[in-house]
């Protein structure tokens, strides 16, 4: 698995999204580089790792990530992931594999009719992007265009970065193991959970109340799936609370896998 590492202080592993890659979290990653070591993965099928040999599931990318713990001797890391890769190291803290553990918009908490919707709306965008990737780095750089192709998953997609827009599109037109991903997302079981006073470390739940995604309803059932896990609002998000509200987003992640208290609303 090809990863970044960089920045110093404890360890803190940064689990991207579906069809993202480890440069998913660079609106807050060097802000983060400088009270922690960061590790950032490419998941299998994703960025510049290769696909996994044999299915693609949460289960199997979950098992790739609890190898790359052990490889690097990182048993009990701090965790951040978002979409996806929150659902990845909620899965990874129900292991106890992971010590403090903030999971962004997480994936796995839908209903049947939720799931399909979401299937096919995240389908369609990706055939929509496909067709686009040579027009891409036009489209991204006008505000107009971008807020047309980036409205599902954030809040303000007209004052990103386009540059980081631009690396997130053609991450997922690259990725080979898109499809089988997204396919075990719909079609796989829901996220399991932890029981009251079992989990390893403290786990963070941060879903934007704009969330066009993972909507706002499933943070309900993630508190029940997770009875001891910390519901936080970002406000002002969609999607991407790294992205739409960067300065929070670090300024929580710090403080919650720093140890110290922190004021949630």
């Amino acid at each position: 698995m090809q990863f970044d590492r960089r920045g110093s202080g404890p360890p803190l592993l940064l689990v991207h999204g579906l069809g993202g890659n480890r440069h998913s979290f660079d609106p807050i990653t060097d802000d983060l580089a400088l009270e922690r070591e960061i590790i950032a993965p490419d998941l299998p099928g994703f960025g510049r790792t290769p696909p996994l040999d044999g299915p693609v599931t949460i289960t199997t990318l979950a098992d790739a990530l609890e190898a790359f713990l052990v490889e690097h001797d990182l048993d009990g890391v701090d965790c951040v992931g978002t979409s996806m890769g929150a659902r990845l190291v909620l899965e990874l803290a129900r292991r106890k594999r992971v010590g403090a553990t903030v999971a962004l918009d997480p994936g796995g908490f839908w209903n049947d009719r939720e799931v399909k919707v979401f299937g096919a709306s995240i389908g369609t965008s990706i055939k929509l992007i496909r067709a686009l990737r040579p027009l891409l780095p036009v489209l991204v750089r006008n505000p107009v265009s971008r807020t047309a192709l980036f409205a599902q998953f954030s809040a303000r997609p007209w004052a990103l970065p386009s540059e980081v827009v631009l690396n997130e599109m053609r991450a997922y037109v690259d990725a080979p193991s898109f499809d089988d991903a997204l396919e075990g997302l719909v079609k796989g079981p829901r996220q399991g959970g932890i029981p009251a006073g079992e989990s390893r470390g403290p786990i963070l739940i941060g879903w934007g109340r704009r969330d066009l995604v993972t909507l706002t309803r499933q943070a309900k059932r993630a508190a029940e799936a997770f009875p001891d896990a910390t519901i936080h609002w970002f406000e002002h998000s969609g999607h991407l609370p790294q992205w739409d509200e960067p300065e929070a987003a670090t300024r929580l992640i710090l403080e919650w896998t720093g140890g110290r208290n922190v004021s949630t609303p």
